[in-house]
């Protein structure tokens, strides 16, 4: 579905009825899936998306190929994309081969399938957000995405819902999985719980 409340096809006004100043944080193409925050928390919003703060985002990638140790190595250094237009050399990432394949619900559509070529699964950890940035970054190893699926972002992560399901978290919840209860704290809030 879309990122957004309004437009054609299925879009997060499907997923039920939400206040009218709840927003995504952040967004997914529409070819991938995934952990979105929908919050009304503007500094959360920045907190999230502006580059200086780096929060780890995980994603499960399905790639084309089995990926090389000379391919994964250089996912973890950063590699060279192009970003609006412009050549962008990636900050290094954690990157592993998942196997035995995650446990997924199947996609709908599914991706394509190929009985010649043979795909595998990665998780990818990046600490910034380009548009695209885990599909170009794969391509340019030379092992295309297939499926992206994101996994988490810091220790907040779809662990336990099926595509569609939403799930209320406190605001303290929020931040504390997120690493940001000492700005919680900062700000006001509930003290962290030991």
């Amino acid at each position: 579905m879309l990122c957004q409340f309004t437009g054609e096809g299925p879009t997060l006004a499907s997923l039920g009825s939400f206040p009218k100043e709840v927003y995504p944080v952040g967004r997914l193409d529409k070819d991938s899936e995934g952990l979105l925050l929908l919050s009304d928390d503007s500094w959360l919003n920045h907190q999230l998306l502006n580059p200086k703060f780096a929060h780890q985002r995980t994603y499960f990638v399905q790639v084309e190929g089995i990926p090389t140790e000379e391919a994964l190595a250089q996912l973890r250094d950063g590699v060279t994309i192009q970003v609006e237009g412009k050549p962008y050399r990636t900050k290094p990432a954690l990157v592993r081969v998942l196997d035995p394949a995650p446990p997924l619900p199947e996609r709908i559509p599914p991706i394509r399938y190929r009985a010649s070529i043979p795909d595998s699964w990665i998780a990818l950890t990046l600490i910034e957000g380009k548009n695209r940035q885990v599909r170009k970054m794969t391509a340019a190893v030379g092992f295309p995405t297939l499926r992206l699926v994101r996994q988490s972002i810091e220790n907040l992560s779809l662990s336990g819902l099926q595509p569609g399901e939403c799930r209320s978290l406190s605001q303290e919840e929020a931040y504390r999985c997120l690493g940001l209860t000492g700005f919680l704290r900062s700000r006001g809030g509930p003290a962290k719980k030991g």
